[in-house]
């Protein structure tokens, strides 16, 4: 009913009385887009914006009545006039003079306007990557590595707060991957071309319920400054190996259009030393038996990648846009691998040396088409926004490992791989938001996502030159998923209080064929509820409640049943017969001074997923590697998190997660019901130096833990940085140590009733990098970016984005 009205209204409105007036600094100079408002006088509610032109005028229709009028530009005081009447005939105010802000004025000076790298808000933690010291030559999986309550575990799998089951979005698309696979990608994407991270523990409904943990909502650098402006880094870091990054961006931005694209290519060498003590032992038809390996992997990883983009503003309510991105990396890798075993009494029987050579290459692509339209001036107008994406991700992955038998000598083994797959990813959303009386608003959407991942896989086995396809592990794997969504989403203050309620409902289609074997297909439809509070109990103490409920469903990778030789003795593969599992979280936060905040959390997971290694079917103390289910997962949380101003020159952001995770379930005859007080301890020092110098010391500290049925050891690490601005800020030098001490390495130990296993896994992770980046083009009119964009920023707040 509303959308039919809103036709006869903006017809009514071109007779409606206007406000006109000017813009001045106190020198009497215009200012050019600032920031007009008009609120109604009764409750400051927001009427209309508009932004001065460039002799600094503007003009604001509305209805007669009583108003308040504000300024606002960046580097000055904001205006407010004292409530005035609108006649009929409308009404022209003198000329509004704006103060130049001292506190900003300050920051400029002694702070040179640097965000702090981390942010606590009421529902999420901002790592600012863009401005730390740390960022230069580092990795986006390093970036993470570092973030209060992030750990990249065993297996480079990466936790939230405790808990694997993380949802990826990179610029708001998801990332279809997990484990070693997404960790791959986010190690072959540069930190240099990362804006900020935000870490969501409780999504709302307008996310992807997918993600039981969270959200790690990775945000890339887009400029926002008008006129044609860009950057050009390189940077050199040197290990045991070698790491080079380097990049280029480009902007053109005017009232209507913005054209962007950037490029980086990344030349990254190192190596992977996994030392493992493998226990079998003694059951029904096996003897026990010892085995010990040592395994080294030499990488060299070789990345490009780009964007670029369009986007236009044909009204000032209305954005279209499309952009195009790739990632094409290619890893090498050199094994050597060393395996001697032992019998029963510790004899020595057998003894082999395995040598190979991986390569993977995957060239990724995609695209997305974009619309956004604002259908008033107004901050709270009703706006409707729509997305399609196409992405299609190929792997080729070639093995040649050949295994050299020296007690007892026998002939040499050859096993080569050829293993291909294609993922695709194709889906719609539309989100439209509708304003409320009484400072409400409803938000609506529906997304429609379509996966497909089509594997391939041939092993060959040589042996006294006699190539023979092993049929047992050759085989095509297709999976087929669809999901249907749509959620609704109320915000409003009621007496107060900040509330929202929202729901999402996702109906899910999906088909696991093995080719000449078994096919799975599911189809279920689940719905998740999401509500949060936030009350202000006094000018000092505020408190935020939230409750959810989400899924995770196994990716392509967790369910394709084809292998992964790791070396001659383990392989990974994934488990066809996972099942989706799902989790209640409920978190309370008290915020003091709006600083400094104490959280408390409570997650159940119903059949989580964890990583397992157990004996292969195969026979020769060979090992598989996969994903498997367990009954029930409860994690109790603490977070205490405190920004602290030491001094003028030296912040600290402290941030200590504490939490007991109990795992049950049963797997291999093992019955588990284990939990473990832990914690994480992130501290992040930022120092203000003389002569436009500034600098980061970083540490975090992981203590013992359980995983399942892992137990994993301490662990952490030190990095220090420092960075000062060139050539009139148009330049950064950076200069930083990542893994000062080597302490990074992660050792853990499975137990099950027939089989242990110990572990310890160290990266080329102590590296000293040395960055420069140059900035060029028109720097002065950053603050017109909201005029250029049209309603961008404005739709951005409406939707609560």
């Amino acid at each position: 009913m509303s959308l039919v009205l809103a036709a006869p209204f903006s017809l009514l409105a071109q007779s409606r009385p206007a406000l006109t007036g000017t813009v001045a600094g106190t020198t009497g100079a215009p200012i050019e887009y600032a920031t007009i408002t008009l609120h109604r006088a009764a409750d400051s509610a927001v009427v209309k914006t508009e932004f001065s032109d460039g002799q600094g005028g503007f003009r604001i229709e509305a209805a007669s009545g009583r108003y308040l009028v504000s300024a606002a530009q960046v580097g000055f005081e904001r205006y407010w006039s004292p409530v005035l009447a609108l006649p009929a005939e409308g009404l022209t105010l003198g000329a509004i003079k704006l103060t130049a802000s001292q506190a900003t004025a300050l920051k400029e000076v002694k702070v040179k306007g640097r965000k702090p790298q981390f942010e606590r808000l009421a529902d999420r933690t901002i790592v600012n990557v863009a401005d730390s010291p740390l960022s230069a030559g580092a990795t986006t999986l390093d970036v993470l590595g570092r973030s209060p309550g992030v750990t990249l575990g065993a297996g480079d799998n990466l936790s939230l707060r405790g808990r694997q089951g993380v949802l990826v979005v990179i610029d708001g698309k998801r990332q279809p991957m997990s484990g070693i696979e997404l960790a791959e990608y986010l190690r072959a994407l540069p930190a240099e071309q990362v804006q900020s991270i935000e870490l969501i523990t409780n999504p709302p409904v307008q996310y992807d319920a997918q993600g039981g943990a969270g959200v790690i909502a990775i945000n890339l650098k887009k400029d926002q400054r008008l006129g044609t402006n860009g950057s050009a880094n390189a940077s050199y870091g040197r290990g045991e190996y070698g790491k080079f990054t380097s990049g280029l961006s480009l902007n053109h931005r005017s009232k209507k259009v913005n054209v962007f694209g950037n490029y980086a290519y990344t030349n990254r060498d190192g190596f992977i030393r996994l030392d493992l003590d493998r226990h079998f032992l003694a059951g029904p038809q096996q003897v026990a038996a010892r085995v010990v390996i040592d395994n080294e992997r030499l990488t060299e990883l070789r990345s490009h990648t780009g964007r670029v983009g369009l986007d236009f503003a044909p009204t000032k309510r209305t954005t279209l846009g499309v952009s195009v991105s790739g990632l094409a990396s290619q890893t090498d890798s050199r094994i050597d691998s060393k395996a001697q075993f032992y019998g029963p009494a510790g004899e020595p029987t057998t003894r082999y040396t395995s040598l190979g050579n991986q390569d993977v290459d995957r060239p990724n692509g995609a695209a997305n088409l974009n619309l956004r339209h604002a259908f008033a001036d107004s901050a709270t107008a009703r706006t409707l926004a729509a997305d399609a994406d196409y992405a299609r991700y190929r792997t080729t992955r070639l093995l040649a490992l050949i295994s050299l038998f020296e007690q007892p000598a026998r002939p040499a083994a050859l096993l080569d791989g050829d293993q291909r797959s294609l993922l695709t990813i194709q889906s719609v959303k539309v989100d439209f938001s509708e304003p409320l009386p009484h400072r409400a608003r409803l938000e609506a959407g529906a997304k429609v996502t379509q996966v497909t991942s089509d594997n391939d896989v041939a092993f060959v086995r040589t042996t006294r030159d006699v190539a023979v396809l092993d049929p047992a592990i050759s085989n095509r794997f297709r999976y087929d998923e669809n999901v249907n969504a749509a959620y609704l989403n109320l915000k409003g203050k009621v007496a107060g209080n900040a509330l929202q309620v929202g729901v999402r409902a996702e109906q899910t289609n999906t088909l696991a064929e093995v080719e000449g074997g078994t096919s799975r297909e599911r189809h279920y439809l689940q719905l998740f509820p999401s509500a949060s509070l936030q009350r202000k109990l006094s000018e000092r103490h505020a408190l935020v409640m939230s409750l959810a409920r989400r899924i995770d469903r196994p990716s392509y990778a967790q369910l394709n049943p084809l292998r992964e030789y790791l070396d001659a003795t383990s392989y990974r593969a994934g488990n066809p017969d996972l099942v989706p599992q799902t989790s209640y979280n409920f978190e309370v936060s008290h915020t003091y001074r709006q600083k400094f905040t104490t959280a408390l959390a409570y997650a159940r997971t119903d059949r989580p997923f964890v990583n397992a290694v157990q004996p292969s079917d195969d026979g020769g103390r060979i090992v598989v590697n996969r994903d498997v289910n367990l009954s029930t997962q409860h994690l109790y949380t603490l977070t205490l998190a405190a920004p602290l101003e030491l001094t003028k020159w030296w912040t600290l952001y402290a941030n200590g997660f504490f939490y007991y995770n109990r795992y049950q379930g049963q797997l291999s005859n093992t019955r588990l019901n284990r939990g473990q007080v832990a914690c994480n301890l992130t501290a992040n020092n930022s120092f203000t130096l003389p002569n436009g110098w500034s600098a980061d010391l970083n540490a975090f500290y992981e203590s013992r833990e359980v995983y399942g049925f892992q137990l994993v050891r301490p662990r952490g690490q030190v990095a220090a940085g420092v960075q000062k601005s060139l050539w009139k800020k148009q330049g950064t030098f950076r200069l930083n140590v990542a893994d000062v001490f080597y302490t990074t390495p992660v050792t853990a130990t499975s137990t099950f009733i027939n089989f242990t296993e110990t572990f310890t896994t160290a990266q080329d992770n102590r590296v000293v990098t040395a960055a420069l980046t140059y900035r060029f083009g028109n720097s002065k009119v950053a603050s017109a970016r909201r005029r250029a964009a049209g309603a961008e920023e404005e739709l951005r707040r409406a939707a609560g984005q």
